[in-house]
């Protein structure tokens, strides 16, 4: 493929460092990671105050002119996106020919720009799927007119189906997947990690817990994206049949659309177990991460599948419990039943988590046993150096089929 030289990969995401979004942390740490063998150039879309070309950690980040509105509204997010794609399409088909094309799922629809550009230099093309689209976006009420749906469906499902290999980051999705057409044979599962080796389990009571007067709490986190996937609403309803409980304290952790609505239908309910904070800082996420006896990772009705929470592999990798309020056939239920670190719910069911909570809170679950278990999924399974690991053999398998 190379002819001695190192192999170029051109991976294509709006999001990359700085960015705090999920994919940007991944995808970073997996340039990073893979810089140290391949000559790696991230296209990205436009940061304020960042530079249009900067070489990072082995990584040449180069970034197209785009809109960086706030993603809260629809049509600000749209813009981002289209402005983003006809970037990085530009970009791409201008750009030394790459021996491979890898694009991630931000926006959902890159994959387009990504076969254009595969193309183009007759490149094998990798795509990393986060989530199941345009599907994901009907099931959450987020799309509804017919024409957008099948312009996109038709869009995302040509390009997987072009694609060489087809990352998922679950068996479930792998499923989904498959539904829209793709050989199974070309679909890799790898899960995205929570690096245990970075987040190691932290005393409850640490400097971020004492900061936050935490250390006489009892203590219940969602840490991670607070949108329309993470069935926030029912947390905070089941925080109303806990008012008994004088040292609960129920942490709501980051950014996200639904954010202002949130916060609202807490000061409705008046929900005063329910605290928001702002999103902390990537580096020193096990500590807050640490601070909570047992971490709620919802996921809405009929999502199983389409999206896999990211949030929990961190969790995991702190030693912390989990209660999954999520469909059985999901993959956050899955792990939970598999490895018994936590206890499973149905989704959209306050009365279930309220009691999940409160057996937790009155001792009825072994948290210390759920976080060892989980510790021990996260060194064997979810950690950073293992899902590299596949994806070195995934760029493997596209060098000895080329």
């Amino acid at each position: 493929m190379n002819g001695g030289r190192r192999i170029r990969l051109l991976v294509l995401n709006q999001y990359y460092w700085p960015g705090k979004e999920a994919t940007a942390n991944l995808l970073t740490e997996l340039c990073e990671e893979l810089a140290a063998d391949y000559d790696v150039t991230v296209v990205a879309g436009a940061v304020p105050e960042q530079p249009s070309r900067l070489m990072r950690n082995g990584v040449m980040i180069v970034r197209v002119r785009s809109t960086s509105f706030d993603r809260t509204q629809l049509h600000h997010r749209a813009a981002n996106y289209f402005t983003y794609l006809f970037g990085v399409s530009r970009e791409g088909l201008a750009t030394k020919r790459p021996d491979v094309v890898v694009a991630m799922t931000d926006p959902p629809f890159v994959g387009a720009a990504a076969q254009l550009i595969a193309r183009r230099f007759r490149a094998p093309l990798v795509v990393i799927t986060q989530d199941v689209f345009p599907e994901i976006a009907v099931k959450l009420g987020r799309l509804s007119n017919p024409v957008a749906i099948g312009l996109l469906r038709a869009a995302v499902g040509s390009s997987l189906r072009f694609a060489d290999r087809v990352v998922v980051i679950g068996e479930t999705m792998k499923l989904r997947i498959v539904e829209k057409g793709v050989d199974p044979a070309r679909v890799r599962v790898i899960s995205n990690w929570g690096d245990a080796e970075a987040i190691r389990p932290l005393a409850r009571e640490n400097r971020w817990a004492r900061k936050h007067d935490l250390a006489d709490k009892f203590v219940v986190m969602h840490f991670g994206n607070v949108g329309h996937a993470q069935d926030l609403d029912t947390l905070i309803r089941a925080t109303t049949l806990l008012r008994d409980l004088d040292d609960l304290a129920v942490l709501v952790i980051g950014v996200g659309a639904r954010l202002a609505e949130l916060k609202e239908l807490a000061e409705t309910l008046e929900a005063d177990k329910v605290r928001f904070l702002p999103w902390q800082d990537y580096g020193r996420r096990a500590e807050p991460i640490s601070a909570a006896h047992v971490h709620v990772v919802g996921l809405a009705r009929g999502l199983a599948g389409y999206i896999v929470p990211s949030r929990m592999w961190g969790v995991l990798a702190a030693g912390r419990p989990v209660i999954a309020a999520a469909e059985d056939e999901s993959e956050t239920a899955g792990v939970v039943y598999a490895t018994g670190c936590g206890v499973v719910v149905p989704p959209g069911n306050p009365l279930r988590l309220a009691e999940a909570i409160r057996n937790a809170h009155d001792g009825r679950l072994d948290l210390d046993e759920m976080g060892r278990r989980a510790r021990a999924y996260a060194e064997s399974q979810s950690n950073r150096s293992i899902a590299i690991g596949r994806y070195r053999d995934v760029l493997r398998e596209l060098e000895l089929s080329s």
